[in-house]
């Protein structure tokens, strides 16, 4: 009996724990159904559809280069123009850290025919032995591994370009053919490659001498939709490269006749001096204001700094910089060091030379830095770029060490050279008043803006939109075409500002001239986003600025003035893509009913020869100038957005159109002579 009731009492506890397990699974269930975070869109939005598969099969692994060649911006920045040159510049980087490393003294570049390009040097060449963790040789590893190479540890460079060791491997996974050469050891060893692949084994062919490196390269037309190197490109790099690996030979060859195989022209850079020679370069069209150029290099922290310094009597500044050769375009740590080195000692030497009383203010930045030009180097070993095309700096302690340099080095210049000093500082004072004046108008512009009117410039005839995005400013010469493109204009959208005769030179003069200039001023007003320090590109009134003048030697000269004006002032709005050249028609060219309007004299002989094969007389306009235009041509020619013609103004290489507008614009007449001299027979058909 006390058996059975153990039996039952067992049973009865074991439903019960079934029981109980039930509950506890039906709850998890309506838990599951249930999240306490909302993972899931309401109800109502639940899609019906089938929704893609993402399992552990969905997750693709890229091999080898296949990334590079998936995403190729990320890697050289863009597949255009850019990128293209950027092969060449990853390739030579190489060549540039073996001769920073003090082991070659020579680096080719060669151009050959079928866009193909030779980088030789005469380093210790790249390794050919068994690599220990691939089992592959030394070279096909680096040339095809990411993240390979001599960089990331031991004592094959002490400094180096390369950050993420894909330089090499990056040009060979987006070459359709490539080949390496390499001397060590008495012996050549090549290997070919194809998209980032392997497809020959290292091979020993012949002796040599010396040691050294050969890569040659063939883009990919698969990633490269225009396969075409400019040599202007290609020289302007390297010689700035070679300034900054001074007693290091750089050659550069054009060979791209495809029959004879001839060279076409060829140059050679090497500078005994350096950064040195890189400033007199840069100040060569400048009046400069000091005769001695500052120059330091020395190693602070294991990081070795080299700076250079010019003044000019320019308004402008212009600070490079550098980390381990690399131009850094957005400056970046090492940059912010030596401004505020700058700074500090030259306030300093100011206020204990009595060139600043007491009781004025400190010289600013900007005070200190018109005029400037400076070259800023350093070269560390783990140097952390922002952005996988390095444009810049971000190690804290290159900052330390430039502005510590900086610091010792230029405050014993002054001390040595007081002539020097009082100079340069007294170039800063006088930039600091023309600040002060130049802030005073600037006011006084914004102020007569905003408590005018919305009181606009009496000559600009507004659009009625008041959507920037949509809104068109056109900048007209003179008052007859200004009539001619407010009458002929869509009123909705598009804005007209005539201007009368050529405006400010503004390269030549300083802020608060400038906008004492009324055409300038009512433009400034017009665009609503300030000027200079000021500027609000969020204020923009107009988001196409078009610049409209006549086609002869005057209405040039007005659009080079504008552009300047721009260029200086404006240059977000350049850089924003809003700014753009009308092109109206030079040629209308009519046969009976017909006619066509023609834009340059190429188009002019080809209209005019295929109207004449069909017989009857061709009769050939040529408009001067935009007033000559009634309101309903220059809308069908030159305003209509269905039918116009415009050119997007951009800035490619800011260096280079800063030398230019210098030597166009500038108050140095020598050098503009030299430029037209020398230009003058590629201008066509030009109207005096």
């Amino acid at each position: 009996m006390v058996k059975k009731k153990k039996i039952k009492k067992s049973s009865q506890k074991t439903n019960k724990v079934k029981l109980k397990k039930k509950i506890i699974k039906e709850k998890k269930k309506k838990e599951v159904k249930k999240p306490s975070i909302n993972l899931v869109a309401p109800e109502k939005e639940i899609r019906t559809t089938k929704e893609p598969s993402y399992e552990a099969k969905d997750i693709y692994v890229l091999e080898g280069l296949d990334p590079v060649r998936k995403r190729p911006g990320m890697y050289i920045g863009s597949t255009g123009p850019e990128g293209l040159h950027h092969l060449i510049w990853e390739v030579v980087d190489n060549s540039l850290d073996e001769a920073m490393a003090g082991y070659c003294t020579h680096i080719g570049v060669t151009l050959l025919s079928n866009n193909r390009i030779a980088v030789a040097d005469n380093g210790r060449g790249i390794p050919v032995d068994k690599h220990p963790q691939t089992k592959k040789s030394a070279l096909e590893t680096v040339l095809t591994t990411l993240h390979a190479g001599g960089k990331f540890g031991g004592e094959s460079y002490k400094i180096a370009g390369g950050l993420h060791g894909v330089g090499v491997s990056v040009v060979c996974a987006l070459s359709k053919w490539m080949r390496a050469e390499v001397c060590r050891n008495n012996y050549v060893y090549t290997q070919e490659y194809s998209r980032g692949k392997a497809t020959t084994k290292v091979k020993k062919e012949g002796q040599c001498r010396g040691s050294g490196t050969n890569i040659i390269f063939e883009p990919d037309p698969e990633i490269f939709p225009e396969i075409e190197f400019s040599w202007g490109k290609i020289l302007n790099h390297l010689r700035q490269q070679a300034y900054l690996t001074k007693k290091a030979k750089i050659t550069i060859i054009d060979q791209r006749e495809e029959e004879s195989k001839k060279v076409i022209r060829t140059h050679t850079f090497y500078f005994e001096g350096g950064v040195i020679s890189y400033i007199r370069h840069l100040n060569k069209n400048k009046k400069v204001i000091h005769p001695n150029i500052f120059y330091t290099e020395r190693e602070k922290e294991n990081i070795f700094v080299e700076v250079a310094l010019q003044y000019s009597e320019d308004i402008e500044n212009l600070e490079i910089s550098f980390a381990n050769n690399i131009h850094t375009g957005e400056g970046g740590m090492h940059l912010t060091g030596f401004r505020s080195a700058l700074t500090r000692v030259l306030n300093d030497y100011a206020r204990k030379n009595g060139l600043l009383k007491d009781a004025e203010q400190n010289l600013s930045g900007d005070d200190i830095r018109e005029g400037l030009t400076a070259v800023i180097s350093v070269k560390l070993k783990n140097p952390q770029f922002e952005g996988q095309t390095k444009a810049k700096l971000g190690n804290p302690d290159a900052r330390t060490a430039v502005e510590a340099v900086v610091l010792d080095a230029f405050e014993e210049f002054l001390e040595k050279n007081p002539n020097d000093a009082r100079l340069i500082l007294g170039k800063s004072i006088l930039a600091q008043k023309a600040r002060r004046a130049a802030k005073a108008a600037r006011d006084t512009v914004i102020r007569k803006g905003i408590l005018e009117g919305m009181t606009l410039p009496g000559k600009l005839a507004d659009c009625a939109s008041r959507n920037p995005e949509e809104s068109e400013l056109y900048i007209v010469e003179g008052d007859s075409a200004g009539g001619s493109a407010k009458q002929g204009r869509d009123r909705h959208f598009q804005a007209i500002l005539p201007l009368r005769g050529k405006i400010l030179n503004v390269e030549r003069a300083r802020l608060d001239k400038i906008l004492a200039s009324k055409e300038i001023r009512a433009l400034v007003i017009a665009l609503g986003s300030a000027i200079a320090e000021d500027f609000d590109i969020t204020k923009l009134r107009y988001h196409n600025i078009i610049i409209m003048t006549d086609a002869d030697v005057d209405g040039a000269h007005i659009r080079t003035l504008l552009l300047t004006l721009f260029y200086r002032y404006f240059p977000k709005i350049i850089e924003s893509g809003f700014l753009y050249i009308a092109q109206p028609p030079l040629y209308k060219i009519q046969k009976g009913k017909e006619v066509v309007y023609v834009y340059s004299e190429e188009e002019k002989n080809k209209a005019v020869e295929k109207l004449k094969k069909e017989k009857g007389e061709v009769n050939i306009q040529r408009y001067k100038g935009l007033g000559e235009m009634n309101p309903g041509l220059l809308w069908e020619t030159t305003m209509d957005p269905n039918k116009r013609t415009m050119k997007r103004v951009s800035i490619q290489g800011a260096e280079e159109a800063d030398k230019i507008f210098d030597i166009l614009m500038g108050s140095e007449v020598l050098p503009r002579k030299k430029f037209i001299q020398t230009h003058a027979k590629s201008v066509k058909n030009l109207d005096i």
